[in-house]
This record gives C-alpha cells, structure tokens and sequence, in this order.
C-alpha cells in the first residue's frame, strides 16, 4: 500500500547548505519534526506568536503525524494523512521552515550551528532538541537479517504491509512479534486483520506488565486469542533464524516458530547520541531542569528523549506537561515542569484498558475489586491510608479519568470507600440521574484526553472561546482528535459549558449510541464482532435492544462484513424484508417475481395469470422495471402464492428490499436496427450475477443498447449504455423526488468487463456507504473521482472487490420464496386468531 505524502526536499546546491536570514527575531531551531516538538512549537505560538523565528529538522521526508496511530493505519481503520497533526499549510501559515528527510548529525555548541546528513548547516539562538526515542533492538543472533523491523514510524508500516501483501501469495504468511507491550499488541492486530498468522512472544507472564496486573493481563490474552493470535506469554527470544532473510524465530526452549516477517517492539530508549556527542550531560536521557534546559543554558530539550529528576517518560502526557513549561519559559514566564504522575487509557486492538499509580500492592494497601464475567469487565482499586494510590480497568474505562483525579489528588476517600469500585455516578450520587453530572464535578485539571494531554480547564477554555462543536474542539486544542476514547467525556463537556447550543457534528447511528455509522462499520472489522448484542455491548449502547433506527443498520453492517458467517437476524429487518412482500397500505401485500433482464415467458405469464385469480387478486400492474406486481395478497396466502411460482421457476424480485431490486434493459442488437450490443443478454447476465445481494439502500441497473438509451441507464445505480467502441459505464444515478443523472464512470471493451466492474462497484457500495445511502449521495460524499480511483485505476484493487462481491453472493443466492413455501418461519403467517372479551 502506498500514500501520499506531504514531503519538503533538502538542499539541492552547495549554495544553500550555509543558511543565513536577515530576520531579526531570535531563531530557534528544532531538531525533531515529531509530537514533542510541534507541540512545543505549538504552545510557544499560542503564548507569543512573533517571538522567534522558527526552523525544524525532521528525519523523516513528511509533515507531522500522530505515531500514536500509526496502528490504526497498519490496521486500515486510517490513511496517513487521516493521522497527520500539523499538515504543510501549518508551517506555512506560522511562517516555520520545515527541512524534512535531513536530520541533523552534528551541533557545533561553541559556533551555535547545527549540521544536517545534507551538509546544510544552520545557525541558532535556541535550540531544541525533541529526538523522541529508539526501538531496543534485542542483541540476539539474526537480529540483523532482512525481514526483521521494529515498530516506530511509517517506514515501519510500510514494511509491514508489503509483507502482508506478499504474503497473500502463500495463504497469508506468519509472522512474530517479539514483545507483548503496547506496540506489540497492536503490531500483530494491524497484522492479524491484514490477513498474517501472528504469534506473539512476551518475556513475561503477563501482557503489557507495566499497565496491567496479572488478572487484566490474562483477561487480554484470552481476548485475543479468540481472535485468531497466538500468544506465548514467559517466552525466551534465543535466535531469529534464515538464509539470507528471516525464516523465523527460535526460542531458548527450542521451539522453533516460522515466520517471514519479525516485528521487535520489546522497548525504546532515550535517543541521546546526537546530545552525547555535542558534549551535554546524558544519563538516561538528555538531563534537563524544571523549565527544560539542558546543561547548556541555550539549548533546551522535550519529549521522550529527556531526563527530568531521575525520571525518563514514554507516554504522551508528560510530553504535553513538558512543552507547556518548555513554551512558558522561551517567553519569560517560566512555570516550571515538576514531573507527572502518569495514568494508561488505551485501546488495545478494540479492547479498553486503563491504569494509573502504584498497582503492586504491598504492606497497607487493600485491593477493592469488582469482576463481571459476562462482559468482560475487571475493575481493581488500590486504597492506602484511605487514598487511591493505583487502579487497573480492563473492559469498562469510563471511570479511570476519574479515580485518576482522585489519586492526583490524594483525595480522602473513606466516605465513599464502599461504593468506590462502582464508579463516580455511584460513589458521588446524583451522576446516575444525570451523566452529565460526573463530568461537571472533575476539577479543571483533571485529564480528559490522555492521548493529547488536554485538561479539562482546557477543553472548558476552548468552548468559551467560541469552539461549539465536537469537531471545532478537535481542531483546537486536540481534545478527542487521536483514539476517540473521551469522545463522550468532551461531547459531555460541550453540553455542561453550552446547553443546547451545541453545534451538532457528524450525525450518529441514533439515540442510542454516539458513534456514526462509518465508527461502527470500522470498530465491527477492526474487533471482529459478530452478533448485535456483541456490538451494542462493545460499543457502549446507551439502550438494551437498540432501536428501529440501528438495529437494522447493524443487522446489515455484520452481514456485509461476514458473509456466510453472521446469520442474518430477522427481528431487525423492517416489515417488508420479514415478510418478503410489500405491505399495502389495507394490510394486503403485493408480490414481485424476478424476470430476468425484463424478459418472460408463456410459463411464467400461465403461473401468474393462474396466482391473480386463485388468489383473488385486484390488480396486476407493470412496474417502471419492467417487472409484473401483484397487489391484494393476504399475508397467510403468500407461502401458496410463493409455491405457485416458484413451480413456473420464478423467484422472488426483492422488490421489498434494501437490495438489488431489478436490471432493466431495452432488446439491443438482437431485434433494433440501432443497437450496437446485446443489451438484453448482458442485463440477464448481471442480474444472475447480482440478485439477492443485500445492499445499503434499493439498487437498480439498466443497460441501454445504444446511446439512445431505452433502459434509462443514466438514472440508475449502475448503468451500462452500448456503444460501437463496446460500453459506457455510469454510476450513481436515480430517480423520485430528486432526480440524479448517472456519473461517467469508465468505458471499458468487453461484456466481461461491464460485469466485473459492475460487481466491483457494488462491493464498494455495500462495504462503505452507510445504511439507508442510495449511491447517489454517497457517490456526492466521496465524490466520483474517489470511486474512479477504486473501480478504475487500481486493477488489483478492484478484482478484489469483485472477489468478495462474488464469495458474499455464494451466501446470499438462496431464493427466500422456496424458504417460506417450504414452511420456513410460517409464525410470521399465521393470521391473527379472532378474540372476544369476556362478559363480567
């Protein structure tokens, strides 16, 4: 898989590799183009935006991306540029040069220059260094062959999925990943759901050890497993073996594990050689002060390359403390970084987890702890001297801001100490009744986004600032903007500062949850869910059963996502696809059987004829798609009705369903002096490949056999018009109330081709539309030039589409008429028995 990048070169002429400015402001130059130091940049612009001109180095060739989803992206829940936090209009805009895929190999400390791997030297008044950190690299033999990564930026990912791919060749390919932490786990999801066998091998017992005790850990391992990982917890890496490539991994109990692909991701270090060697004191990390100085008063340091009072920091909200006093004290404000005490919100391969201070236990501490087998659900609280001095949640996280707080705090919990496992709303009173409660109560220093280290003072700010929306929060000041976790906590926040003049952001399923249908389709494939109360219960759903809005959204995104798998769920389905009939508006229904391409027969003209009077029905009426419809069919007569033509060979039209409905076609080459194509046997061919396919919404085709179009095919879903030169294919068309002519989609040679593209199309449709989106308005949401890109110019892309178009239609060619005549959920028949009320 490739994306596009935003990328700035470096110096083509020697000319440019001695960089001077007339700019008289103080220049500060960053080496480092990651998190830590934009968001320093950040924070200096918002206190005094004219205060320093501004260069950053990057090793890397692009813009800014969040590296906390780098997973997502390896998962393909996102594109690159999804993840991008500063794109290049940022730099821009601040007028900030951005020297990206040279990084800097030398500071000249006496001179003030640093040297970058181009030979462009660059002089400075301030200078920061945000390095990050490096991936440890386990010193055992083969650790050097090809094939074996570790798991830090995009070059990573791009690795990854070019194994993925090439594996697809041998049924998948296998690979390890060495190291159950955090960017292990997601290595080997991202991995799992790119089709590779993943073993994971973890040194200790229990996964993620440093988040997590030893009952979350096993909670953890056992969930993935069920999907499909191995997981070799207490593991000993002794080699990784192979001829001139990794062929895989031995372990120190001899047990040997294949793999062509070896993921490292068993810890990172402080990347300190470029500080080591300019001659600053190092330790651990680059040794700072309060207000992120180094020992050398004009060269500062941030992020997860530093040491601040013996400690050395990898998660993201320390940084975010860092460059907050970083930016406080390049404008003379100085606050002062005083350490932080770091709490874990994560969301492991679609499973929520959280910890925060000591969990280890010991002398004076009582564990108070809640499990809920059934759902999945561990809760452990660490009480000392009546304080919360550590928690560890697996499964239901939405309290961990909270006894964060209280810990951060060292809050006096006695009061409440009976009711403290059960959650704020509980423990507090009041939050029950209203949710909205809990969150009004944090104190404004209380962290509501981990990912982004934004307070809940933050968040309030950046409303009163004019910020009324979930996604003008978003953008200002990142509250929400990364895994998506606090999305309630903000939305929450939004109400509490505003009421109702909230300004509504994506539009949601329903009432019943706060994810939009594109959220649930993504998290049902990333965690693999396959029933509704599965998705309902992972994803929060504030109702029991759901409602008549997602339910039958649901029912379709699970059948789309596995088909032959998920068994279709009839109580979700609207009336007419229970009763495979269309309900009349006198209680009678009308029935549809499917002609093929429009045509028909004596048989079949004889069955319906002899179904219209055995069954009294009022009226048989021709459709505009060129199918035959019978009103006034009772609903205990349909499996007789469906009986009768089924024996003509006629099954059902799916004129009541979100499917395809029909293909329609004009008599082409074979009897009209203008077609140029058999129209009509191209229509009977697509409509055999294409009945019974479930879909968003209703989807018509037509095909025309010659430009002057008697099928109409330009005002259909997918429209085939023949031309001399072969066929004209057209999408996103319809008819009703709001007229939409078709877009030109290609034009291809081939009958075959109109067929593929035709099924490939449709998968799109099914896979990414919403439920209830005709292809007009999704194709006017994406826009055509999106589908051309999917349909037309990725060959490999598209066959794939037409794949799974096709495996999913081996499931679904199952003609439910034949079902109901053979007596297949007959309840659904029986006519109402006739009551009387008794006399008192």
């Amino acid at each position: 898989m490739e994306f596009q990048r935003e990328t700035v070169p470096v110096a083509e002429r020697v000319d440019d590799l001695l960089v001077t400015s007339p700019d008289p402001r103080e220049h500060l130059v960053v080496v480092g183009n990651g998190m830590a130091g934009c968001r320093a940049v950040e924070e200096l612009l918002a206190r005094d935006a004219g205060r320093y001109r501004v260069t950053i180095f990057g090793a890397e060739p692009h813009v800014n991306y969040n590296r906390i989803m780098l997973s997502p992206v390896l998962a393909g829940e996102k594109t690159f540029e999804q993840i991008v936090i500063n794109d290049a209009a940022w730099y821009a805009d601040n007028a900030i040069e951005l020297i990206s895929g040279d990084p800097v190999t030398a500071i000249d400390r006496t001179a003030k220059r640093v040297t970058a791997q181009s030979g462009r030297s660059v002089s400075y008044d301030k200078l920061l260094i945000a390095t990050g950190s490096d991936p440890f690299i386990i010193p055992v033999p083969g650790k050097d062959l090809p094939g074996v990564i570790s798991f830090r930026d995009m070059k990573d990912v791009d690795t990854m999925l070019a194994a993925a791919e090439a594996g697809k060749a041998n049924g998948g390919g296998s690979a390890v990943v060495i190291g159950g932490g955090l960017l292990g786990l997601e290595a080997a999801h991202g991995l799992t759901l790119r089709g590779m066998k993943v073993t994971v091998i973890h040194l200790m017992d229990t996964l993620m050890e440093r988040q997590l005790d030893e009952a979350a850990g096993w909670l953890l391992k056992t969930a993935l497993e069920a999907r499909g990982q191995t997981i070799l917890t207490g593991a000993n890496t002794e080699a990784i073996y192979g001829d001139g490539k990794v062929e895989g991994v031995r372990l120190k109990d001899g047990r040997e594990i294949p793999a062509s692909l070896v993921v490292m991701a068993v810890g990172i270090r402080p990347a300190t050689a470029l500080a080591r060697e300019a001659g600053l004191t190092v330790n651990r990390g680059i040794c700072v002060d309060d207000h992120m100085v180094t020992s050398d008063p004009d060269i500062l340091a941030v992020g997860e390359c530093v040491e601040h009072d013996g400690n050395v920091y990898g998660l993201v909200a320390p940084l975010w403390d860092m460059c907050r006093s970083l930016a406080d004290g390049l404008t003379d404000q100085h606050s002062g970084y005083r350490g932080s005490v770091t709490s874990t919100k994560l969301k492991v391969a679609g499973l929520d987890v959280f910890s925060a201070g000591d969990f280890s236990g010991g002398d004076g501490c009582e564990d108070i702890v809640m499990r809920d087998a059934s759902r999945g659900i561990y809760k452990r609280v660490v009480v000392k001297d009546d304080r919360v001095v550590g928690a560890v949640l697996y499964g239901d996280t939405v309290d961990g801001g909270w006894y964060f707080d209280l810990l951060k705090r060292e809050e006096n919990v006695a009061d409440i100490r009976d009711m403290l496992i059960f959650g704020q709303a509980f423990a507090q009173g009041g939050g029950a009744l209203d949710p909205k409660a809990a969150v009004a109560a944090l104190s404004d220093d209380a962290e509501i986004c981990g990912c982004n280290g934004v307070s809940k003072g933050q968040v309030v700010a950046c409303i009163g600032a004019g910020n009324a929306s979930l996604d003008a929060v978003r953008a200002t000041c990142k509250a929400s903007a990364s895994c998506g976790s606090c999305t309630g906590l903000v939305e929450d926040l939004l109400s509490v500062v505003l009421g109702d003049d909230v300004k509504s952001g994506p539009k949601t399923m329903c009432k019943c949850t706060s994810f939009t249908h594109d959220d649930v389709r993504r998290e049902i494939v990333a965690q693999d869910m396959r029933s509704i109360p599965e998705v309902m219960q992972k994803l929060h759903w504030s109702t029991p059963d759901g409602c008549s809005s997602c339910r039958p959204a649901l029912n379709y995104y699970l059948l789309c996502a596995l088909p032959g798998v998920y068994h279709d769920d009839q109580q979700s389905r609207f009336v007419n696809e229970r009763m495979h009939a269309n309900i009349q508006k006198d209680g009678t229904y009308s029935v549809v059987p499917r002609m093929w391409g429009g045509l028909t027969n004596p048989r079949e003209l004889r069955a319906i004829a002899d179904v219209v009077e055995k069954y009294n029905a009022p009226m048989v009426k021709v459709t505009g798609g060129q199918r035959l419809d019978i009103f006034g069919i009772k609903g205990e007569d349909l499996p007789a009705v469906w009986a009768d033509l089924n024996a003509a060979g006629m099954v059902s039209g799916h004129a009541y369903g979100k499917s395809l409905r029909t293909v329609k076609t004009c008599v082409g080459s074979e009897w009209c002096r203008f077609g140029t194509q058999d129209s009509t046997g191209l229509g009977v061919k697509t409509e055999r490949m294409t009945w019974g396919s479930w879909m968003p919404h209703k989807f018509k085709i037509a095909v025309s056999g010659c430009p002057r179009n008697c099928a109409e095919a330009t005002i259909k879903d997918f429209g085939v018009v023949c031309v001399d030169s072969g066929y004209e294919l057209h999408v996103g068309g319809n008819g009703g109330i709001h007229v939409r002519a078709t877009d030109l989609l290609c034009k291809i040679s081939t009958e075959q081709e109109a067929l593929d593209y035709c099924a490939a199309f449709i998968q799109l449709y099914r896979e990414e539309a919403r439920y209830l989106e005709r292809t007009a308005p999704w194709i006017e949401r994406v826009g055509v030039d999106y589908v051309k890109q999917r349909i037309v110019e990725d060959a490999a892309g598209r066959e794939a589409l037409r794949a799974r178009f096709l495996y999913a239609q081996s499931f679904s060619q199952d003609d439910p008429w034949a079902e109901r005549a053979a007596g297949q959920h007959a309840e659904l028949h029986q006519p109402i028995a006739p009551f009387a009320i008794a006399a008192e």
